[in-house]
Protein backbone atom coordinates (compact mmCIF):
# COMPACT_ATOMS: atom_id res chain seq x y z
CA UNK A 1 0.00 0.00 0.00
CA UNK A 2 2.56 2.19 0.61
CA UNK A 3 6.09 3.30 -0.05
CA UNK A 4 8.56 1.55 1.68
CA UNK A 5 11.37 3.46 3.75
CA UNK A 6 13.68 2.98 0.83
CA UNK A 7 11.88 3.68 -1.45
CA UNK A 8 10.95 7.13 0.41
CA UNK A 9 14.66 8.08 1.09
CA UNK A 10 15.63 7.40 -2.64
CA UNK A 11 12.52 9.78 -3.53
CA UNK A 12 14.15 12.29 -1.29
CA UNK A 13 17.25 12.13 -2.40
CA UNK A 14 16.02 12.66 -6.19
CA UNK A 15 13.78 15.88 -5.09
CA UNK A 16 17.17 16.91 -3.23
CA UNK A 17 19.06 16.59 -6.21
CA UNK A 18 16.53 18.54 -8.69
CA UNK A 19 16.19 21.01 -5.98
CA UNK A 20 20.14 21.37 -5.53
CA UNK A 21 20.46 21.40 -9.75
CA UNK A 22 17.20 24.48 -9.21
CA UNK A 23 19.20 26.03 -6.76
CA UNK A 24 22.14 26.13 -8.84
CA UNK A 25 20.41 26.96 -11.94
CA UNK A 26 19.08 29.83 -9.83
CA UNK A 27 22.36 31.56 -8.70
CA UNK A 28 24.33 31.13 -11.66
CA UNK A 29 21.41 33.13 -13.15
CA UNK A 30 21.30 35.73 -10.46
CA UNK A 31 25.11 35.47 -9.90
CA UNK A 32 27.17 39.00 -11.27
CA UNK A 33 30.04 37.51 -12.66
CA UNK A 34 27.99 34.91 -14.60
CA UNK A 35 25.62 37.88 -15.96
CA UNK A 36 28.07 39.83 -17.03
CA UNK A 37 29.65 36.57 -18.44
CA UNK A 38 26.20 36.52 -20.36
CA UNK A 39 26.10 39.82 -21.37
CA UNK A 40 29.74 39.56 -23.12
CA UNK A 41 28.79 36.63 -24.68
CA UNK A 42 25.41 37.98 -25.92
CA UNK A 43 27.48 41.11 -27.18
CA UNK A 44 30.66 38.86 -28.88
CA UNK A 45 28.12 36.96 -30.88
CA UNK A 46 26.32 39.91 -31.89
CA UNK A 47 29.22 41.71 -32.66
CA UNK A 48 30.62 38.52 -34.88
CA UNK A 49 27.24 38.49 -36.76
CA UNK A 50 27.72 41.97 -37.74
CA UNK A 51 31.10 41.99 -38.46
CA UNK A 52 30.17 39.46 -40.60
CA UNK A 53 27.42 40.71 -42.52
CA UNK A 54 29.42 43.58 -42.99
CA UNK A 55 32.41 41.44 -44.30
CA UNK A 56 30.49 39.51 -46.48
CA UNK A 57 29.09 43.25 -47.72
CA UNK A 58 32.55 44.48 -47.98
CA UNK A 59 33.84 41.57 -49.69
CA UNK A 60 30.98 41.60 -52.47
CA UNK A 61 32.22 46.02 -52.40
CA UNK A 62 36.09 44.83 -52.77
CA UNK A 63 35.23 42.73 -55.45
CA UNK A 64 32.88 45.12 -57.68
CA UNK A 65 35.61 48.42 -56.65
CA UNK A 66 37.99 45.86 -57.94
CA UNK A 67 36.65 44.90 -61.23
CA UNK A 68 35.50 48.57 -61.76
CA UNK A 69 39.50 49.81 -62.75
CA UNK A 70 38.90 47.85 -66.08
CA UNK A 71 35.34 48.23 -66.97
CA UNK A 72 36.15 52.18 -66.37
CA UNK A 73 39.53 51.84 -68.11
CA UNK A 74 37.93 49.57 -70.94
CA UNK A 75 34.68 52.27 -71.37
CA UNK A 76 37.79 55.46 -71.38
CA UNK A 77 39.80 54.10 -73.30
CA UNK A 78 41.86 57.04 -75.51
CA UNK A 79 39.37 59.48 -73.16
CA UNK A 80 41.67 61.03 -70.29
CA UNK A 81 39.29 63.82 -69.40
CA UNK A 82 36.51 61.30 -68.90
CA UNK A 83 38.43 59.19 -66.87
CA UNK A 84 39.38 61.88 -64.71
CA UNK A 85 36.00 63.07 -64.61
CA UNK A 86 35.13 59.17 -63.69
CA UNK A 87 37.87 59.45 -61.08
CA UNK A 88 36.62 62.88 -59.50
CA UNK A 89 33.26 61.70 -59.24
CA UNK A 90 34.26 58.96 -57.64
CA UNK A 91 35.73 60.27 -54.75
CA UNK A 92 33.26 63.12 -54.25
CA UNK A 93 31.07 60.28 -53.87
CA UNK A 94 33.16 58.43 -51.32
CA UNK A 95 33.73 61.92 -49.18
CA UNK A 96 30.16 62.28 -49.22
CA UNK A 97 29.38 58.67 -48.30
CA UNK A 98 31.94 58.78 -45.48
CA UNK A 99 31.73 61.89 -43.76
CA UNK A 100 34.21 62.77 -41.48
CA UNK A 101 34.45 60.98 -37.85
CA UNK A 102 34.35 62.96 -34.70
CA UNK A 103 38.04 62.27 -34.28
CA UNK A 104 39.20 63.44 -37.76
CA UNK A 105 36.76 67.01 -37.46
CA UNK A 106 38.45 67.87 -34.14
CA UNK A 107 42.13 66.91 -35.73
CA UNK A 108 41.59 68.76 -38.85
CA UNK A 109 40.36 71.56 -36.25
CA UNK A 110 43.53 71.33 -34.95
CA UNK A 111 45.58 71.62 -38.25
CA UNK A 112 43.27 74.12 -39.88
CA UNK A 113 43.69 77.21 -36.93
CA UNK A 114 47.18 77.19 -37.03
CA UNK A 115 47.39 77.06 -40.41
CA UNK A 116 44.67 79.66 -40.56
CA UNK A 117 46.55 82.31 -38.24
CA UNK A 118 49.91 81.83 -40.17
CA UNK A 119 48.49 82.69 -43.06
CA UNK A 120 46.68 85.50 -41.97
CA UNK A 121 49.99 86.73 -40.35
CA UNK A 122 51.47 86.32 -43.70
CA UNK A 123 48.66 87.94 -45.57
CA UNK A 124 49.35 91.00 -43.74
CA UNK A 125 52.66 91.02 -43.74
CA UNK A 126 52.27 90.71 -47.46
CA UNK A 127 49.99 93.52 -47.83
CA UNK A 128 52.01 95.89 -45.31
CA UNK A 129 55.44 94.93 -47.77
CA UNK A 130 53.18 95.05 -51.35
CA UNK A 131 51.56 98.75 -50.29
CA UNK A 132 54.13 100.96 -51.17
CA UNK A 133 55.35 99.47 -53.83
CA UNK A 134 51.97 99.07 -55.52
CA UNK A 135 51.44 102.67 -54.91
CA UNK A 136 54.48 103.68 -56.66
CA UNK A 137 53.65 101.35 -59.57
CA UNK A 138 50.19 103.03 -59.60
CA UNK A 139 51.72 106.89 -59.82
CA UNK A 140 53.79 105.37 -62.81
CA UNK A 141 50.68 104.00 -64.49
CA UNK A 142 49.42 107.27 -63.66
CA UNK A 143 52.24 109.48 -64.91
CA UNK A 144 52.56 107.70 -68.02
CA UNK A 145 48.93 106.99 -68.53
CA UNK A 146 49.32 111.31 -68.35
CA UNK A 147 51.78 111.74 -70.62
CA UNK A 148 50.21 109.20 -73.39
CA UNK A 149 46.93 111.44 -73.34
CA UNK A 150 49.01 114.38 -74.02
CA UNK A 151 51.11 112.65 -76.54
CA UNK A 152 47.92 111.26 -78.08
CA UNK A 153 46.48 114.95 -77.57
CA UNK A 154 49.14 116.83 -79.71
CA UNK A 155 49.24 113.94 -82.52
CA UNK A 156 45.13 114.72 -82.74
CA UNK A 157 46.04 118.41 -82.55
CA UNK A 158 48.96 117.96 -85.25
CA UNK A 159 46.73 115.78 -87.28
CA UNK A 160 43.85 117.69 -87.56
CA UNK A 161 46.14 121.21 -88.65
CA UNK A 162 47.20 119.00 -90.52
CA UNK A 163 44.31 117.46 -92.31
CA UNK A 164 43.19 121.31 -92.36
CA UNK A 165 46.05 122.34 -94.05
CA UNK A 166 45.99 119.46 -96.84
CA UNK A 167 42.06 120.21 -96.68
CA UNK A 168 42.50 124.02 -97.81
CA UNK A 169 45.43 123.35 -100.14
CA UNK A 170 42.87 120.61 -101.54
CA UNK A 171 40.27 123.10 -102.40
CA UNK A 172 42.57 125.65 -103.97
CA UNK A 173 43.67 123.18 -106.17
CA UNK A 174 40.65 122.19 -107.09
CA UNK A 175 39.10 125.62 -107.46
CA UNK A 176 42.16 126.88 -109.80
CA UNK A 177 41.82 123.92 -111.69
CA UNK A 178 38.39 124.91 -112.25
CA UNK A 179 39.12 128.36 -113.26
CA UNK A 180 41.83 127.33 -115.62
CA UNK A 181 39.38 125.31 -117.91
Amino acid sequence: MGQTAEQLKEQIAGTRDDLSETLDAIGDRVSPGRVIERRKNRMSAGVRSALDRVMGTAHEDADAVRDTPSTVGSSTQGAPLVAGGIAFAAGFLLAVAFPPSEQETELTGKLVEPVKAELSNVGHDLVDHLKEPAQDALEQVKGTAQDSVAAVKDAATTAAAETKQHTQTAVHTVKDEATNR
